[in-house]
């Protein structure tokens, strides 16, 4: 078993210094005029005015609970912490959770409760408290940490992002985070532009990564197999877009680091808006032949920290 005793969360030394409360104080007071993400909105969200994300004041969570399904560096034996925020930056054509990210699924919560939220799943066991799509509510989330800190949270923070990240929040975020994990979607502004609906996202994304990766470096992992600080970066090969997976793999060798820990993920099936109809180049599965390809492509760069386990639709479950 891990000892937690002997952990301290990255986010304790600004806690007790106060800067962790100056923090939030800034965040908050920014959604006046909210540049949180790379939209740059401008809205005031204090005024429970919205931008893209369709958040305003407080966030929404879907849901929260021990996750099982995530890599098993987070999972563990009893869980990641996943708190599910709803709506979402972007408007991924194939999103999986489209419920969610693109029609709100959830509940709007205060500061307090989402401190809550924390301190149950950290009463429940979990490895870490995982934040899932948080780009938009970076405010909140600082503001809730503040409290459940105070109250006695002491698990590390894993921020579970698009990569679609501003600077500013990324600042606001150093020191306090833990494990980050990105996914890189597109590489090519036209291809974001389409199944994104933001031509910016790869610059943003890129950006992200390096500040991250600057923050907390190569992902370390505990004895006992769990990830403690670093970042570690998902990529969703895509059915017919293999050269946007290799231009990927290649900024993460060249630029980020080789000892970077990769998920390849091969779990793509059409969701969302994606039918026969519409993006029907997307209407299908990934082939085992595209998925291999694209292990081997990493494997020719010297990323060897892969994470490649295999979906269930390729032993016929479905």
């Amino acid at each position: 078993m891990r000892s937690e005793t002997r952990f301290k969360p990255a986010y304790m030394a600004l806690y007790r210094s106060g800067e962790l409360h100056a923090r939030a104080r800034e965040a908050v007071a920014g959604l006046a005029q909210c540049r949180v993400c790379p939209r740059d909105c401008a809205v005031d969200r204090l005024a429970d005015k919205t931008g893209v994300c369709k958040t305003g004041r407080y966030a929404r969570v879907s849901s929260y609970f021990p996750h099982f399904g995530e890599e098993d560096c987070l999972r563990g034996w009893r869980g990641s912490g996943t708190i599910f925020f709803a709506w979402c930056n972007l408007r991924c054509v194939f999103c999986q959770n489209f419920e969610i990210s693109q029609e709100g699924v959830g509940v709007e919560t205060s500061p307090e409760r989402l401190a809550a939220m924390m301190l149950e799943l950290q009463a429940q066991g979990v490895h870490n408290i995982n934040l899932v799509t948080p780009e938009h509510v970076v405010p909140q989330v600082l503001e809730a940490l503040v409290i459940a800190v105070e109250r006695g949270l002491r698990l590390p923070i894993v921020y579970n992002t698009s990569a679609y990240d501003s600077p500013e929040s990324l600042r606001l975020l150093d020191g306090v985070v833990d494990i980050y994990m990105p996914d890189f979607k597109f590489w090519t502004p036209q291809l974001a532009q389409r199944y994104l609906k933001a031509k910016d996202y790869p610059e943003a994304a890129r950006r992200a990564i390096l500040e991250m990766h600057r923050q907390v470096g190569d992902l370390v992992i505990d004895e006992h197999g769990l990830a403690q600080r670093g970042l570690l970066l998902r990529h969703l090969v895509m059915p017919g877009f293999l050269e946007e997976t290799k231009a990927i793999l290649r900024f993460v060798a060249e630029e980020v680091s080789l000892n970077t820990y990769v998920n390849l993920m091969d779990q793509y099936y059409p969701a969302g808006r994606v039918d026969a109809q519409h993006y029907a180049e997307l209407n299908r599965r990934l082939t085992r032949s595209e998925y291999a390809e694209a292990i081997a492509y990493a494997q020719t760069l010297g990323l060897t920290r892969l994470d490649r386990r295999r979906s269930l639709h390729w032993l016929g479950v479905h």
